[in-house]
């Protein structure tokens, strides 16, 4: 873009400041313009942190400032919907939180009203545009471990029972915050959507899934173990499996930490495996990176996506475990 876009962000939560405001420190495609919250002082608190030139006390003043292009949603997932149907009725761009929305429905109304007014709307999945991710889908797509039959994917931590993620009336649950990168990450290596859903999981107290299970069945018979849970120890692996060998991903959605994939070339397990290296970039810059060339484009580029596919599948997987 000739000028950068001026970016605001809607909310102050972790995400926010642990990882979104120090990954845009110095990038020169985007400027943070302004950041609001409704809890009285943290956004000037924050502002002051990160050098954030504009506050507001609540969003819709932000919205209607002329000097901002697009938002960034972080809040939770029941207000996604509101926060970004209003942006959008604003004529600004939206880089919306995982998952989507709360409910199917709400996704649909988010996309719709992104569509009808013609501004981009790319969920924040930020592991997609890490160079790892697409050098794994690059040696799957070129038979590396021959025909890729099975993928087992895991991601769990135990998380403090007072947290909002436990409220079902927020959107919470195993499956919004965690499960959705399992699903997301078989498409993502697939390019496919999944011919047979089904799922188990452990409900807790508050009536949110706390641990599930979750089986994707893909065409040519592709297979997908996905689990998540908040109440088991730290878990982020990622493995693909094919006819000739397999590839393993530890650290799966956060390659900060650890950046290399694992490759075996053999179903001999005598074969040694080789450790690939990959560049190590800040995934949250190179996303933000992604949707300026996005609205730049004027149209949503892969590796991103609006998100409502990825709900389409959630839905069915709640829909499986509830049953």
């Amino acid at each position: 873009m000739s000028n950068p876009l001026r970016l605001g962000i809607l909310g102050c939560g972790r995400i926010v400041q642990r990882r979104m405001l120090p990954a845009l420190q110095g990038l020169e495609a985007v400027t943070v313009a302004a950041i609001a919250s409704e809890r009285d002082g943290i956004a000037k608190e924050i502002a002051g942190q990160f050098g954030i030139p504009k506050t507001y006390q609540n969003y819709e003043d932000l919205l209607k400032d002329p000097e901002i292009d697009a938002v960034y949603i972080p809040c939770s997932g029941d207000l996604h919907e509101r926060w970004t149907v209003a942006a959008s009725a604003h004529g600004k761009h939206v880089l919306c939180e995982k998952p989507l929305a709360s409910s199917l429905e709400e996704a649909e109304n988010m996309v719709d009203a992104c569509e009808t007014d013609g501004v981009i709307l790319m969920e924040a999945f930020m592991w997609r545009h890490h160079p790892r991710a697409q050098r794994v889908k690059e040696l799957i797509e070129e038979g590396t471990i021959g025909n890729l039959r099975l993928m087992n994917i895991s991601f769990s931590f135990d998380i403090d029972r007072n947290d909002w993620r436990l409220d079902p009336h927020r959107g919470g649950g195993a499956m919004g915050d965690l499960g959705c990168y399992g699903v997301n990450c078989s498409r993502f290596m697939t390019d496919l959507e999944p011919t047979e859903i089904n799922a188990s999981a452990r409900w807790g107290e508050t009536g949110v899934d706390m641990t599930m299970r979750i089986g994707l069945t893909f065409p040519d018979d592709i297979l997908a173990n996905i689990d998540c849970s908040f109440e088991l120890p730290f878990r982020c692996r990622a493995e693909f499996v094919g006819d000739g060998g397999r590839i393993l991903l530890n650290h799966a959605f956060q390659p900060h930490e650890d950046s290399t994939i694992h490759l075996w070339k053999s179903t001999n397990n005598e074969e040694p495996e080789e450790i690939l290296t990959c560049e190590d970039v800040n995934q949250y810059a190179a996303q933000v990176q992604h949707f300026c060339k996005s609205i730049e484009a004027g149209k949503l580029l892969p590796p991103a996506e609006n998100g409502l596919q990825n709900m389409r599948i959630m839905y069915e997987v709640l829909e499986s475990a509830r049953m």
